[in-house]
């Protein structure tokens, strides 16, 4: 009988498999310690599906019990939890298997003796990383036992080790490990415009990694030695897959590679009869709905499009992979026209190497751009406590909620459920009023100084208690010193107990500060970048904090608490600007928490 192993590893990826009609989770990763960039794939089969149930009555659940046992449900335990700062008792009910919860979650809510259900929309895989505490991109310790199995199509994923978790997994601080990168980008032929996947083939696939790879695979030969010539388009292919394979990295990286690169990939090798087998469980590049758009990804490896990534960070005219490097570098990368593209490959000599010489760029730059901006994101990651892959195409709103999620769990708050059609219908008519704006006086103007609120909102949100838990009744009396009262609007929160969003707000403010203060301390310029990372990943997050209280369909939305916000900010930058004028600061421009003013000499 084999003795427990212990085994650590970055924790890149999860999802769920059935067997036995039973689900069982895997964790993949990339294992600490090895020489090699070897990986893991580690099966918890104990983790179980549930949701909360709220009986009608209050006082004798054996109604609800009853009722729901005629379901097809695992079983049922009565625990206490937290709703709007009540404690309650509910019913933690457990499932066979995730998908018996949208399948019974109606039938349920429909029983006279339940009057509501709560948290039966988290996806089982969140719900594991939640419940175990477990954030992707840190480290994991588990137990258990090897499992001496050869995984499907093993032959081409030679790194890899299947294990059996035993014990309750553990969550560890992230290692200095660096993780393997590699960017790819494809070169196509095509004459007739636009590419077509079904008629123009594939004349390059370039690769550029962190771990010495440098190649551009081709049909045609080169004079440049990263270039490795294939015979045709179908062998080709077949060497990308052997190479990601091979070599195993832990993150691929392309630029519009969720709506180009990949699908253009998987539409050819459909063609010519290859197996795009990317996966490290031996399984086929697959793609998913995520937002407007599909999304490819590869079980237990994370694919980043950082042309997602650069549209939401920066603000530029267009998003070429050119213009792009340009922002980021203050230099030109090669480039060469699309709808010409192919002239030079049927050109040949000096033609078709300045071909080979932009692929090769295209990657490298790809790479570089990923240096720069994947720090930030793995940051993220490691707060809000999703997989790499949905951070990177998740909306600023939706991380923050993922993050509240997380932190509802660890204050054992019952977490509220998402708008229905109508109340999301209800809430997209209401406005919050926004931040103070002075229009800028026209004119030349000098001895500018700038007066800003250090994270205003943020700020407001906390001094004022401002939450939908702690938001009270508009028609208690006037002079109470119980809340504050917000400005214009007159909406009042209490003052104590702290909420919900303020207590998590003024958390990440404290860790934002004690990060800078090490930041001023250090001597180390490494630490100091990895700790301005660090710093700007939790400021990224607090601010976004207060828009998504108007989002309709979040789901602690509160349009009075929006609207106190901003009014709160208006009174505040206004005060300040008139204070400002005793001193002889005359606003010349104002926006929301600043405002632009000149000198002027006070009379005397």
């Amino acid at each position: 009988m084999k003795h427990m192993e212990t085994k650590k590893f970055t924790l890149l990826d999860i999802d769920y498999i059935t067997e036995d009609e039973r689900p069982v989770v895997r964790l993949f990763g990339n294992i600490r310690g090895e020489s090699k960039n070897k990986s893991i794939i580690a099966l918890d089969r104990k983790f179980k599906p549930y949701i909360y149930v709220i009986p009608e009555n209050k006082n004798d659940f054996n109604d609800c019990i009853m009722d729901l046992r005629e379901l097809d449900i695992e079983s049922i335990e009565t625990v206490q939890k937290v709703d709007v700062k009540k404690k309650i008792q509910v019913l933690k009910v457990f499932f066979k298997h995730p998908q018996d919860v949208p399948k019974l979650r109606d039938k349920i809510w429909d029983l006279k003796s339940v009057e509501e259900i709560r948290e039966h929309d988290i996806p089982f895989y969140r719900r594991y990383l939640i419940d175990n505490g477990l954030f992707p991109m840190d480290d994991v310790e588990v137990k258990g036992k090897t499992i001496e199995k050869s995984l499907e199509n093993s032959s081409r994923s030679p790194h890899i080790l299947t294990f059996e978790i035993e014990d309750k997994p553990l969550h560890l601080e992230p290692s200095d490990s660096k993780l393997n990168i590699m960017s790819f980008d494809i070169e196509v032929r095509n004459p007739e415009g636009m590419p077509q996947a079904d008629r123009d083939e594939i004349i390059m696939i370039s690769l550029a990694s962190n771990f010495g790879l440098k190649k551009v695979l081709s049909t045609k030969e080169s004079t440049f030695d990263y270039v490795e010539t294939l015979k045709t388009e179908k062998e080709m292919i077949n060497r990308f897959v052997e190479i990601v394979n091979s070599y195993n990295p832990d993150l691929i990286v392309g630029y519009n590679s969720d709506n180009f690169d990949f699908p253009y990939i998987n539409e050819r090798a459909n063609k010519l009869g290859v197996s795009l087998d990317l996966g490290i469980d031996g399984s086929k590049l697959k793609f998913m709905r995520r937002g407007f758009a599909n999304a490819a990804f590869m079980r237990g490896r994370i694919h980043v499009d950082l042309y997602l990534l650069m549209r939401r960070y920066i603000r530029l005219d267009r998003y070429t992979l050119e213009r792009v490097y340009k922002e980021l570098f203050g230099e030109e990368k090669k480039d060469i026209e699309g709808d010409i593209l192919w002239k030079y490959w049927d050109a040949e000599g000096e033609k078709l190497q300045k071909l080979f010489e932009y692929s090769m760029d295209d990657a490298v730059a790809a790479y570089k751009i990923s240096e720069k901006i994947l720090p930030l994101n793995m940051e993220l990651t490691r707060i809000v406590g999703q997989p790499f892959f949905d951070i990177a195409r998740m909306a600023t709103g939706q991380q923050v909620e993922w993050f509240l999620i997380r932190k509802a769990f660890e204050y054992n708050d019952l977490i509220p459920n998402k708008p229905s059609q109508r109340e999301h219908s209800r809430r997209k008519s209401e406005r919050a009023v926004g931040g103070y704006v002075k229009e800028p006086e026209k004119g030349l103007h000098e001895n500018i100084v700038y007066f800003d609120f250090r994270s205003l909102y943020p700020s407001i949100i906390i001094s004022k208690n401002v939450s939908p838990d702690t938001l009270i009744n508009s028609e208690i009396g006037e002079n109470s010193s119980d809340y504050h009262t917000a400005p214009e609007v007159g909406f009042k929160f209490l003052k104590k107990p702290v909420g919900f969003v303020p207590s998590i707000i003024g958390k990440v403010l404290e860790e934002r500060t004690k990060i800078k203060n090490l930041m001023k301390q250090s001597q180390d310029p490494l630490e100091q970048r990895v700790l301005d990372v660090q710093q700007e990943a939790l400021k990224r997050l607090a601010n976004s904090i207060y828009g998504v209280y108007g989002f309709s369909r979040f789901r602690w939305y509160s349009i009075e608490c929006a609207d106190a916000i901003t009014a709160w900010g208006r009174d505040y930058i206004k005060k300040t600007m008139e204070k400002a004028e005793l001193f002889g600061f005359h606003a010349i421009y104002a926006d929301t928490d600043g405002f632009y003013a000149v000198y002027k000499q006070t009379q005397t």
